[in-house]
């Protein structure tokens, strides 16, 4: 189609200017045009007979097409599968193993915390241990003892209260050490009073928030945060008017200026209430998110499908010009060879044709593949 154009316009374009000299020069100036060239807004003009063939005529029909609403979007990190990680104890920042934009596993070590709070449970935890081991052994002497009628009941009820009391300060103790993410017996087993602070998910590193040497507050310091970012949301503002034509479960198609092609969605939420601020509704849209295309904060535009519109009057892409204002036009054929310039409302375009709002009606003929010249002649006249 380019390469027609710009053969057309090899011809055309001399020939345009010819036709101009001969408007300057009286001789010629029906053969172009039968307005005066001080019109800023030429209306009407005659085409030759030899350039007709080079105009492709459309004529203006109703169909049905499917209803797109081509709404502003931003991508978010998928909530459902992100996580700020806190800081279980307090300390100070001794290593860091991590970075933003590094994959890690679940369980992974992420920083290295010199925690006094992390010594007063292990010391808690190894006391609890020998306590209990100290209190079964003598609840198994005992219990002998007492079979053998050499102890009172009593004295073997008591040897198994204490017991009791141990195992319950045990577990205690071990809950406290799984709360952090450690195993006790590998804490059993350690000397250092340095813990680890494990990925609670596996994802990517999105941000890192602290830095070595930083005193971390337990339970209030968060450190990372980290995403799968295989999928991610983007938040999209429904206006007023559109809010009847969004359910959720809708198809959607994401595009962006920062990659080709597009990727599917779906609409998984839709806000119960409007914001008081912008008086737009927000939806949410689900995306899969292959090599990492879509980034947070990311502006995309979001295409929904919501049904199909019915006696839709359509005209080729190629028919509709912008003046330099941007706004929409076409040169409609208003007799034999003869073309007017007729201003447009213009919505959605959809495989190659473009949604008339007003400004045509059903059997108007315009100008498609060729109407880059006429503006041009247009323009020279002006």
């Amino acid at each position: 189609m380019i390469s027609m154009r710009l053969r057309f316009f090899s011809f055309i374009l001399p020939a345009a200017a010819i036709a101009l000299v001969g408007c300057n020069g009286g001789g010629k100036a029906e053969q172009m045009t039968s307005f005066s060239s001080t019109h800023p807004h030429p209306t009407l003009f005659t085409v030759p007979q030899e350039q007709m063939s080079h105009l492709q005529i459309a004529t203006v029909a109703s169909s049905q097409i499917a209803e797109v609403l081509r709404l502003p979007g931003t991508v978010a990190y998928n909530a459902l599968r992100t996580t700020p990680v806190i800081a279980p104890v307090g300390g100070p920042v001794i290593r860091i193993l991590a970075m933003p934009g590094e994959q890690v596993r679940i369980g992974q070590p992420l920083l290295y915390i010199s925690s006094p709070d992390y010594n007063t449970l292990r010391n808690g935890y190894v006391k609890a241990q020998d306590a209990y081991e100290l209190a079964d052994k003598s609840y198994q002497r005992s219990q002998d003892l007492y079979q053998h009628h050499a102890i009172a009941q009593r004295d073997f009820e008591q040897a198994a209260s204490v017991r009791t009391q141990a195992a319950a300060d045990l577990r205690a103790a071990e809950q406290s050490l799984r709360i952090l993410g450690l195993n006790p017996r590998t804490a059993l087993a350690g000397t250092a009073s340095s813990i680890p602070l494990l990925a609670p998910i596996a994802g990517e590193v999105v941000e890192r928030l602290v830095a070595p040497g930083q005193l971390l507050q337990a339970g209030s310091t968060q450190c990372f945060t980290i995403s799968d970012l295989g999928t991610v949301w983007v938040l999209v503002n429904i206006f007023e008017t559109q809010i009847g034509r969004v359910h959720v479960g809708d198809t959607v198609t994401i595009a962006s200026d920062a990659f080709s092609g597009r990727l599917p969605g779906r609409v998984s939420y839709v806000a119960p209430g409007l914001d008081p601020t912008t008086r737009t509704l927000q939806a949410r849209v689900i995306v899969p998110n292959p090599g990492d295309r879509l980034k947070n904060n990311m502006y995309v535009t979001v295409d929904l499908r919501a049904g199909a519109l019915k006696r839709v009057l359509m005209v080729p892409d190629s028919a509709v010009l912008r003046d330099s204002e941007n706004m929409p036009f076409v040169y409609l054929m208003v007799g034999d060879r003869q073309f007017a310039r007729r201003d447009l409302q213009v919505g959605s375009s959809q495989d190659g044709q473009t949604q008339v709002l007003a400004g045509l009606q059903v059997g108007d003929r315009v100008v498609g593949d060729g109407s880059l010249f006429l503006q041009f002649a247009n323009s020279l006249q002006k």
